[in-house]
């Protein structure tokens, strides 16, 4: 099978995966009585004064299939009810709150990746010498850290000890006020990339001072899996045939190392790396929590202690649809990098 011809066969898998999705969903829906559910088809708090109503005019009442039939109407409409502890829809509280994770993820994704693929190729190469030693424990000390203990450390140093110097949320007060003023033109939600684009370089680089710590948090745990699974992918690539003829024909050592054995090492660290991303990407709770940096994860986390119930679907909605799309991608990566899983071979 070609590469474009997989790629085909997967998107129209996608479908099917996206239905089982939704279904789930809506299932659990169904665990609560139709004055919770009305919510989700409320698109103005003034509305909630009439629920009776809105029960009767979307069939809550009605058969399990005509309820799913008019649910599914109002999420491809983009109607995913209304977020009462932000005070605004679901579906404008995700594209709200989205650049403010997105920032950490473009951040952390690419130091977490090139980091532990650097540190677990370093590792393999020099198997049981000071720095494999080095690496492995700095590893299992950054794996076994609490991501709430760690931050806040980092918090009671940075902001506490050196008196703000790398403080928390997104922006200080005065780059705030301007963002959020008529002069200032918001493009894409993301602070640092709105800045350069408006050229208010201060914003720029208030929002790199902000996003330190909290994409420290997030990379510190994180680089030590993947150099970990690194690590262990890129030994066993080592032990294969293949580099032992390269080096029998007296190829340089770093040539094996790095063209040879791990290109072939990449494979699970890419599978890994991608659900790490759309991880982020869904809400780090506790990270966005801690430096109360008002992403997806800081709404997650306060619309679940208050059982907003329209957010936590709309979120559980979002999260999927993000993981199936993640899968999707990593398959196409997959198969790129490793012909036989379109071939239908073993990997």
């Amino acid at each position: 099978m070609d590469f474009r011809s997989y790629v085909i066969r997967r998107l129209l898998l996608v479908i099917p995966v996206l239905f089982g999705v939704s279904l789930l969903i809506f299932a659990l829906l169904q665990l609560f009585p139709p004055y919770q559910r009305a919510m989700l088809y409320v698109t103005d708090p003034r509305q909630m004064a009439n629920i009776d109503e809105i029960i009767e005019l979307y069939g809550l009442n009605a058969p399990i299939w005509q309820q799913y039939m008019t649910w599914i109407n109002q999420v491809f409409h983009g109607n995913l009810g209304w977020s009462t502890v932000v005070g605004m829809p679901v579906s404008e509280a995700i594209l709200t709150y989205l650049p403010a994770t997105l920032e950490l993820a473009i951040f952390a994704t690419p130091i977490i990746i090139i980091g532990g693929i650097w540190l677990g190729t370093k590792a393999a190469a020099h198997k049981d010498r000071l720095i494999d030693h080095t690496t492995r424990a700095g590893a299992i000390i950054g794996w076994s850290l609490p991501t709430f203990w760690f931050g806040l450390v980092l918090m009671m140093v940075f902001y506490g000890y050196f008196t703000g110097f790398l403080p928390p949320e997104r922006l200080s007060t005065e780059m705030s006020i301007l963002v959020h003023s008529a002069s200032f033109t918001r493009y894409t939600g993301l602070n640092f990339l709105d800045g350069i684009l408006n050229w208010e370089w201060g914003v720029t680089f208030d929002s790199l001072r902000h996003v330190i710590l909290p994409v420290i948090t997030l990379s510190v745990v994180n680089i030590a899996f993947i150099m970990r699974l690194m690590r262990s992918s890129m030994l066993e690539s080592l032990g294969k045939g293949y580099i032992l003829t390269a080096r029998a024909k007296g190829l340089p050592e770093n040539v094996v190392i790095n063209k040879h054995a791990r290109r072939n090492a990449m494979i699970p660290v890419l599978t890994v790396s991608g659900y790490l991303f759309a991880a982020i990407v869904n809400g780090v709770v506790i990270t966005e929590s801690i430096f109360n940096y008002k992403g997806l994860g800081w709404w997650a986390w306060r619309t679940a202690l208050q059982l907003d119930i329209p957010s936590i679907l709309g979120f559980a909605l979002f999260s999927g649809i993000l993981f199936v799309l993640t899968n999707l991608v990593v398959d196409l990566l997959y198969a790129r990098f490793d012909p036989r899983v379109r071939l239908g071979g073993t990997v």
